[in-house]
């Protein structure tokens, strides 16, 4: 039997430093020998496991697509209702997005509320230092909300 470390540093075949150890077999399969060291089982993986762990490996790969492609369509529509959010606050507060006061719509927080009256004072106390009416741009949020759902953390499933 043979051994080859994994580090180039000194003691490196002591085992000190981090260092690996691999233990393989002769080459040849010849010589016969029964000391202690050739009786010890080596975890060596077989070639089946290996083809197990690499179709799990594959499946894990796969599922992650399939579940990121519905992740990004509610994504997408997210991210186009906060663009014409900060445009619309754009046009009430009649300025740039980086002039704009600091004015927190929480989309969550909106799907949250337990109806749309609910909703409409949550906006009306987060627009309350606007001076134009904002009674238009609440009725057109409320309705592009409708249906949609509080995103939610990925989540790491275990197979």
């Amino acid at each position: 039997m043979s051994v080859a470390t994994g580090g180039s540093e000194p003691g490196a075949a002591g085992g000190g430093g981090g260092s690996r150890v691999f233990f393989q077999s002769p080459r040849g399969g010849g010589g016969g020998s029964s000391s202690r060291e050739d009786s010890v089982p080596l975890p060596v993986p077989a070639p089946a496991a290996a083809q197990v762990q690499q179709q799990q490996q594959q499946r894990r790969q796969q599922q992650g697509k399939v579940t990121v492609k519905y992740d990004r369509k509610e994504l997408r529509k997210r991210l186009v209702l906060e663009e014409w959010i900060v445009e619309q606050l754009g046009q009430l507060y009649g300025c740039e997005e980086e002039e704009m006061p600091n004015v927190e719509i929480d989309i969550d927080d909106l799907l949250d509320a337990a109806n749309e009256e609910e909703r409409a004072i949550k906006l009306q106390e987060a627009l309350v230092d606007c001076y134009k009416p904002t009674e238009e741009f609440i009725r057109e949020l409320l309705t592009r909300i409708r249906g949609m759902r509080k995103l939610s953390p990925p989540q790491k499933k275990s197979i």
